[in-house]
Parts: structure tokens; sequence; C-alpha cells
């Protein structure tokens, strides 16, 4: 059968297959970044009209786009409501940024750890991936000025708030040193925030795009990780150069994006409500952090380093003694524990062993400790026949 030469370089994802074999009831799964289903709200849909059922516009509902940039203005985003198009989670922002600049070869800059679905979509449309390492508070900016005076990528792919997998929030200056960088290499950012909302600790940062002069971007959001990622309702903003391509994009992929689900999310974004479940959410999550905190210093203390997450969904824990993760997700689900190895998280999986991403929004607190106890057992074992 021919397929197109783009479906030998389609890799099955990890993480999928991981949660899969999650979905048993025993097993206490770390492994994707999943809301913890009590707080997911109750919805009320009685007042629906019954034309959210009709055929829709490719940009997404206007109440619901005015929403959003006037949310996004209040973070400092200059933007517009015809600067917003709503998508089908925010990983289709990363499908259309994909289709509108990726060729065979096209160079993109991305973190080293980034997001594993976002490097297998860019992958995926022949992308040559650029790493920059990350530090405490960003991306290595010396670093970062090599790659651009060395490359010329079509865009850079950030995540700069609670970083998925690493947690990382830059700082203000970080922030400051690659908006500055962008402007002066002329690199498009598509700068993706799912977690900005989910902050348990103090300090501020406003978005990178918001500081661009000069350069185009792409700024790119959702309501999975605050309101219910059944919905499957995200956003982009976009600079007027590249909106209307992304909105062309947007119509030949799949018309609209789920009108029912616009209408939901439009019922609390932006309102007191909305901040009261946001507040309520925070409480709920720093309680689960800072319980796996509690259980990882127990269980892994003297096998791992990490940083205390400052939001989000993750810790991001590199083991002192490497080996490859991949070779403990059997043993580890045969414990009925799932996690997410490191390696896949990397442009070179291959050349960065030793690093696991736990989820701790999931697993009740009572849970932990031995889902947590369990992985380090299998983490001993290992290394002790790597070591024989």
């Amino acid at each position: 059968m021919a397929f197109s030469e783009r479906i030998a370089r389609l890799k099955s994802s990890l993480i999928r297959e991981i949660l899969a074999a999650a979905q048993r009831p025993e097993v206490m799964s770390f492994a994707g970044g999943l809301p913890a289903e009590p707080m997911l709200p109750k919805v009320d849909w009685s007042e629906m009209p019954a034309s959210m059922g009709q055929y829709g516009m490719s940009e997404g509902e206007p109440a619901l786009r005015e929403a959003i940039a006037a949310e996004a203005r209040a973070l400092g985003v200059p933007c517009e409501a015809s600067q917003v198009l709503i998508v089908s989670g925010s990983q289709q922002t990363l499908d259309l940024a994909s289709k509108l600049f990726i060729d065979p070869g096209t160079e993109v800059l991305l973190e080293a750890p980034t997001y594993l679905a976002a490097l297998q979509a860019f992958q995926l449309f022949g992308a040559d991936c650029i790493a920059v390492p990350q530090e405490a508070d960003g991306p290595e900016i010396a670093a970062l000025r090599q790659r651009l005076e060395r490359h010329k990528p079509a865009f850079a792919y950030l995540i700069p708030t609670f970083q998925n997998p690493s947690g990382t929030r830059y700082s203000e200056a970080k922030r400051d040193a690659v908006a500055a960088l962008l402007d002066e290499f002329g690199v498009t950012l598509i700068e993706d925030e799912p977690y900005r909302e989910l902050v348990f600790d103090g300090g501020s940062a406003t978005p990178i795009v918001s500081r661009l002069q000069k350069t185009s971007w792409i700024y790119t959001g959702t309501v999975s990780k605050t309101l219910l990622p059944g919905l499957r309702v995200g956003f982009l903003i976009a600079t007027p150069d590249l909106f209307p391509h992304l909105l062309r994009l947007k119509q030949s992929a799949d018309l609209h994006t789920n009108r029912i689900g616009q209408w939901q999310a439009l019922q609390w974004f932006g309102t007191e409500q909305y901040r009261q479940h946001l507040a309520e959410l925070r409480d709920f999550y720093r309680v689960r952090r800072d319980a796996m905190q509690a259980a990882l210093e127990e269980h892994f203390g003297e096998l791992a380093t990490w940083e205390i997450p400052q939001g989000g969904l993750f810790f991001w824990l590199t083991l002192k003694q490497p080996l490859d993760t991949r070779s403990l997700l059997k043993p580890a689900l045969e414990q009925n524990v799932a996690f997410m190895p490191g390696e896949p998280f990397f442009i070179d999986p291959d050349q960065h062993p030793g690093h696991l991403r736990l989820n701790f929004s999931h697993v009740a607190p009572e849970r932990l400790g031995e889902g947590l106890r369990r992985l380090a057992g299998v983490v001993r074992q290992a290394q002790s026949a790597q070591a024989a």
C-alpha cells in the first residue's frame, strides 16, 4: 500500500501506550497530565441554545474570542478578538503551526527537554529540531544565542511557565533575554501556556510574546487543565501576518471547533465562578504537590535530585545513577505503577538517560507513598542489575 513519505516519520506515542496500560483501576499512574477527577467541575447544559448544535464559524464563537482576548490583554498580550482562533485543544495549534512552517529539513528551535507531543508533531512534518539546554530559571541564554547565530529556525517553540516536563518557570530576566534574541534574529515564537493558571507559589511571569517588539508570534492555551479536557477547547492568538494562514489551515482541517464545548467554556471564562474554581484548584493541587514532595524525600532522596515545582502538574527527577528509564516501564507496570520515562522528551533520547516525569495531580495523597515506594524499588533493582 502506498502511504505518504510522512508516515515513515510517524512515531507511536509512548505516553498514549502508557496511559492505555494505566487504565486498570489497580494501577497508580504518575504518567499522564490528567486533571484530578474530583476537581472536574459540574456543568449545566440546560440554558444552551439549540443553535449551538449547528455548524459554526471557523474562527470560533465571537463572544468566547472576545473573552479570551480580554484575558490575554490583562496579561499584557497585545491583541484583539480578531487575532483569536478557537482550536480543538492546544495540540491543534501545534498541528496548524507545523503545516504552516515545516517542510522536510525545516529547522525549529526547542527546549531540552520539551513537550513530547510537540516534538512528535514537528518531526512528523520533517522538522530538523535544534535543542537549547534548560537551566533552573529558563534556557541557557549563551547557548540560545549560539544556536540562533548558527541556524535559521522557522520558529522557536517554548513553554516558559511550568514547562512540561521539567516544571521550570522562566525568570523575568530570562523572558526579557529570550524576547530580545528572537527580535534580534527575526525568529517567530510559539509560546505554549497550558499550565499558567496552575500556580502554587508566589511570583509573576508575563508572557514572552508581550515583550516582543518586531518578530511574529503565536500564543496558545487551553481550558483542558483548568476546566474540562473533554470539552476539547483551546485557543491560539497570532500576529496579523500569521492569522489568515492559520485560519485557512483550520478550515481545511475540521471546519470549526466543537460549538457545544465552546458554549460551556464561555459560561466560565472570565467569570467570578471561574476565578473561584481556579483558586480551589490551586489549593487542591498544592496539597497533592506537597504530599508528593514528602513521599519523594522518603523514597527517592538517595536515588534522584529534583526541584519543587512552583506550578503545573509534574515533578522532573534526575537519577544520581543514570539508566535508560524506558527499561523500567515493564517492571513498574508489573508492580501496578505507571510513570513517564524522560528520554522521549529529548530530540536525541538515547543521549539523555536517567530522567523520570511524575504527575502529582491524579493519584490520591493516601496512595502516593505506596506507589513511589514500589517505583523506587524498581529503580534500585535495575541499578543493582546494571552494576552487577
